[in-house]
């Protein structure tokens, strides 16, 4: 899956194929040591049961702290969720109206500076309630506190993740804070009007101005504003930062409610909300490059299953990219580039006794950089077999 080979009939012939037989220290050439079929992959994928998902999703926490060299001074959770087509009629797909499609709605977490994918976790593709979204945070904090006691943590989402319970359940937990989204409403929208009218005037003038100077027009105006909200299920107001945009096509509110007192609106929104977008761009890598969005089991598990092999097909090549790639002009290559650049390659293989050769094409632009990735690699110790 991390080499590009979405579906599991590919199998069929990569398991002849001597390089992968010789990553797990087989015979390459030996048509007698074949690797796994189409049919063991599928009985993998439907083998795992719900305490083999959940360790499946422990396992992948445990190995982003692990990574770490040292506990970060602060720390960024992002929550996201997207959706998933099946394909065919599957168990607990649903109608979701605000992705106006027929499937799943996967809840993925990612890291806010890394951008690594943390966890993920497949789910109906219902509106996710709040209380859902809160069991989960509980259970991954918990984990990280049990890493990183100290490093203080921001959790950051959409309108979907600011509910009640959660808000509630980062803001009265020692050293976290949240960071949410919040879907505009009438008495958001009351206390944000002048702002509003304000951007407005403001890109009008300004609007003005460049077309009697003859020059090019403004795309829009903002400004922030603050005020203390809460609807009648929270249980305290929380402070609201108001963006009003003024543009051509009308105005643009956007409302983020936080439990921190600071920084200014302005700040908070620029450098803080606003980095949300690589989170969304860690689950189109997963989703599109390494073929999130392929559900096509027949049990809701085994699309579980799958889901949480393409976080960690894209946990390799963020390894990969990381330390090993820290230098253009593969350092912020998305996965199909690297697919394209160092998976999909066709040398010509010649076995020896005590040792395999792989000749490439002379003209082979980046054959200096395989080199240079593999020397990396061969130094890496291998880990040690866990048969637990």
């Amino acid at each position: 899956m991390a080499s590009g080979y979405a579906d599991g009939n590919d199998a069929q012939s990569l398991r002849h194929a001597p390089v992968c037989k010789r990553s797990v220290e087989r015979p390459p050439l030996e048509p007698a040591q074949a690797l796994a079929s189409v049919p063991t992959f599928a009985r993998l994928a439907h083998s795992g049961d719900r305490k083999d998902l959940y360790r499946l999703t422990q396992a992948l926490v445990e190995h982003f702290s692990a990574r770490a060299p040292a506990p970060p001074a602060a720390l960024g959770l992002d929550l996201d969720h997207a959706d998933a087509p099946p394909h065919g009629p599957q168990a607990f797909a649903f109608s979701n109206h605000p992705y106006r499609s027929y499937g799943y709605v996967p809840l993925c977490m990612c890291e806010g500076t890394s951008h690594a994918v943390v966890t993920a976790c497949l789910r109906p593709g219902t509106r996710p309630p709040g209380r859902e979204n809160a069991m989960l945070l509980v259970r991954l904090l918990a984990v990280r506190r049990r890493h990183w006691p100290r490093p203080h943590i921001l959790g950051r989402g959409d309108s979907h993740c600011a509910t009640p319970a959660v808000c509630a359940g980062l803001a009265h937990r020692r050293g976290i804070d949240f960071l949410c989204g919040w879907a505009g409403n009438a008495g958001l929208l009351r206390p944000a009007a002048p702002i509003r009218q304000a951007a407005r005037a403001r890109y009008q003038q300004r609007t003005a101005h460049a077309q009697a100077q003859g020059e090019r027009l403004p795309a829009s105006s903002r400004g922030y504003e603050e005020c203390a909200y809460a609807a009648a299920s929270c249980s305290q107001p929380w402070r609201v930062l108001v963006q009003a945009e003024g543009m051509a096509a009308g105005d643009h509110p956007r409302f983020v409610g936080t439990s921190r007192e600071a920084p200014t609106p302005q700040r908070v929104d620029a450098e803080l909300y606003c980095a949300r977008g690589h989170c969304e761009n860690a689950i189109k890598a997963v989703q599109g490059d390494l073929q999130r969005d392929r559900p096509a089991a027949t049990t809701f598990l085994a699309n579980a299953m799958r889901l949480l092999l393409s976080c960690a097909a894209y946990l390799l090549h963020h390894a990969l990219r990381t330390p090993t790639l820290a230098h253009p002009p593969l350092a912020t290559a998305h996965p199909s580039t690297l697919i394209l650049t160092l998976c999909t390659v066709a040398p010509q293989v010649k076995q020896y006794k005590d040792r395999m050769l792989l000749h490439l094409p002379p003209s082979w632009p980046v054959k200096a950089l395989l080199g240079r990735v593999t020397a990396l690699l061969s130094v890496v110790p291998v880990p040690a077999l866990n048969t637990a």
